[in-house]
């Protein structure tokens, strides 16, 4: 916790964008953007991400830089309320100032209040194929985001979801290598078998997959492992 002070923020922005540039992991990378936000906040506060799957029914908390995020976390998923699901599902920023007179999700914030917790903000991070995510940050005290506070987790938050989308294209490219990979040992297998060129084994692997109507990844992979 450092006060907020424009030097310390251009200082720590400078320093999460030269951490970005040198490899690591997507954890490594979010707990730098959450143990930032806790930082730069002027009093004290804990930081977490929130990620939300399948339908909205799968929550995961990353990079909490308190025990405290991942309880808070539960009891949204439990409840189906609360600022983390409203900004990771529907928003793109949402904040309250005291919990204790919060009326958009009462039970939460009654469950906040018990555990000390008076105020928050959270960012909407993404939402893409069924996946969401939101930066948030939790106070101890009402009242304790102020519009610079704002403005300075919004960025946090902007690279937090540049993190997410890096991660997220790496893993398709990944893929897609295996994806080509195991059709063309599935090409490979048909113009070995049935004696013909990779046009034709292609021609025939597609026409499999729409006869099927499954992915040629799939059928890929079904001629893979019955001829091994």
């Amino acid at each position: 916790m450092s006060g907020s002070g424009s030097g310390d923020i251009v200082r720590t922005m400078a320093d999460l964008a030269r951490s970005f540039s040198t490899p690591r992991s997507i954890e490594e990378s979010l707990s730098t953007v959450t143990a930032a936000a806790v930082d730069l906040m002027p009093t004290e506060a804990c930081a977490g991400i929130l990620m939300v799957s399948g339908g909205g029914k799968k929550f995961e908390s990353v990079a909490t830089t308190s025990d405290l995020l991942p309880k808070l976390d539960h009891v949204q998923e439990e409840l189906g309320e609360g600022p983390c699901v409203a900004a990771a599902v529907a928003n793109l920023v949402v904040r309250c100032d005291d919990f204790r007179t919060e009326d958009r999700w009462p039970r939460f914030a009654a469950g906040a209040v018990d555990v000390g917790i008076y105020s928050s903000l959270s960012f909407q991070l993404y939402t893409s194929e069924g996946k969401m995510g939101a930066l948030n940050l939790f106070a101890f005290e009402p009242h304790a985001f102020g519009l610079q506070e704002e403005s300075t987790a919004e960025v946090l938050a902007a690279h937090a979801a540049l993190a997410l989308m890096a991660a997220r294209t790496k893993e398709q490219l990944q893929s897609a290598l295996v994806s080509r990979d195991i059709i063309g040992q599935a090409k490979g297998m048909i113009m070995e078998r049935f004696d013909v060129d990779a046009i034709r084994a292609f021609e025939m692997l597609t026409h499999l997959s729409q006869e099927t109507n499954t992915r040629l990844h799939a059928v890929a992979e079904q001629i893979v492992e019955r001829g091994k």
